[in-house]
C-alpha cells in the first residue's frame, strides 16, 4: 500500500506537496501534515494526516497509488467492483486472486499489486488514472533533496519490520518498493 505521512521522503512526496501548495522540499514535515489535514477535513475524507489511496484519488494523484493486501478504502471497494468480487473495502486474498486474473488477461505482471499501469486497464478507473499518469509514474525520480545526507527510506506499515531503501529508478518503483 501506498501512504505518504510525517518521516516519508522523496519524489512521492514532493508530488503531494505541490499539489498542497506547500514548499516542496520532499519531505513530509509537520507543514505538510498540517496541509494534508486542512485539504481532508474540507473535502469530507478521514482526517488523519496521512495520504493514502482515498486521498490521492480525491487529489487527482493516481499516479500514487498502490493498492495490495491490507489495503482498505473506497478505492478498494471501486476496484473490487470492478473486478467482480464483493465489494467490502478490505482488500483480502478473493481481490488478490481476482487481480492477479485481470493482470493476467490484460498482458500485465500478475503481482496482484493495483497501480497506475493496472488501473488505467480498468474502466471504473480510467477517466481518473489516464495515460498521462501512467507515463508519470514510470518516468525518473528526482534526485534526493540536496544538503540530504540519509538516504531515502521509507518506514514499512509493520512497525517491527526495518524501513526499506526506496528505488530511485521512478515514482511507481519507488511506491511499489515500499511493499
Amino acid at each position: 500500500m501506498s501512504y505518504l505521512r510525517l518521516g516519508v521522503s522523496g519524489q512521492p512526496v514532493r508530488i503531494l506537496q505541490a499539489r498542497l501548495g506547500v514548499p516542496a522540499d520532499g519531505d513530509f514535515g509537520p507543514a505538510t501534515e498540517a496541509a494534508l489535514k486542512a485539504y481532508q477535513q474540507a473535502n469530507g475524507l478521514q482526517v488523519d494526516g496521512v495520504a493514502g489511496p482515498d486521498t490521492f484519488m480525491h487529489m487527482g494523484l493516481g499516479e500514487l497509488v498502490l493498492l495490495a493486501p491490507g489495503a482498505q478504502g473506497e478505492t478498494v471497494k471501486k476496484l473490487q467492483a470492478a473486478l467482480g468480487v464483493p465489494a467490502d473495502g478490505q482488500f483480502g486474498p478473493m481481490t488478490e486472486k481476482a487481480l492477479q486474473a485481470f493482470q493476467t488477461a490484460h498482458g500485465l505482471s500478475g503481482d496482484g499489486l493495483a497501480g497506475p499501469e493496472t488501473l488505467a486497464k480498468m474502466p471504473a478507473f480510467a477517466a481518473t488514472i489516464g495515460p498521462t499518469q501512467v507515463a508519470a509514474s514510470t518516468q525518473a525520480a528526482a534526485p534526493p533533496v540536496s544538503g540530504s545526507t540519509a538516504p531515502a527510506t521509507l518506514p514499512s506499515l509493520n512497525p517491527a519490520a526495518p524501513a526499506k531503501p526506496a528505488p530511485a529508478s521512478s515514482i511507481w518503483s519507488t511506491v511499489k518498493g515500499w511493499l
